[in-house]
């Protein structure tokens, strides 16, 4: 920057600075829960969407008989559903611009689990910029897992700012 005379940069306070990207990480999060919440294929899964920091997510649901497969516990497609949003809401944490895409993601089962309460919890593991790593578990209301995944997210073209449901 070039001045004739003096110059003067006016900036904000270091802790005002952080106070600002604390309240817009915070509006983030909040978009991307309500985001969660809009999305149709969630009417089908009573559950909730948590994130309290960058890089991490919860999810908590209910295992009802509704969800069963014929052997009477969870079918393994509620714990893909929500081992992958776990997964993919912690990488989103750190992708403020655009909606992330699952392009892989490997689970493992290590315990039925029948009844009652399940939390997913998400947490990014690398990557910033185009392609994001981040792993998950299910923890079941005795505190054991049942089951783990990690997932690989790619950056779309849709800008989050586009979508029902995302509002900063």
């Amino acid at each position: 920057m070039r001045c004739s005379r003096t110059c003067r940069i006016v900036t904000q306070p270091e802790s005002q600075q952080n106070d600002v990207s604390v309240a817009g990480a915070a509006s983030h999060y909040r978009s991307l829960e309500n985001l969660y919440r809009a999305a149709p294929i969630n009417r089908l899964f009573a559950s909730e969407l948590t994130i309290t920091e960058e890089g991490r997510a919860h999810i908590t649901f209910r295992i009802t008989d509704d969800l069963y497969h014929a052997a009477g516990a969870a079918h393994g497609t509620v714990y893909f559903k929500m081992l992958d949003d776990a997964a993919f809401y912690a990488a989103n944490t750190l992708a403020t611009d655009r909606f992330l895409l699952t392009t892989s993601f490997n689970l493992h089962f290590t315990k039925p689990v029948r009844t009652g309460s399940v939390t997913a919890e998400g947490k990014w593991v690398s990557g910033r910029r185009r392609v994001l790593v981040a792993e998950s578990r299910l923890i079941d209301s005795e505190g054991e897992e049942i089951g783990r995944g990690t997932g690989t997210f790619m950056r779309s073209r849709i800008p989050l700012s586009s979508l029902d449901g995302y509002h900063v």
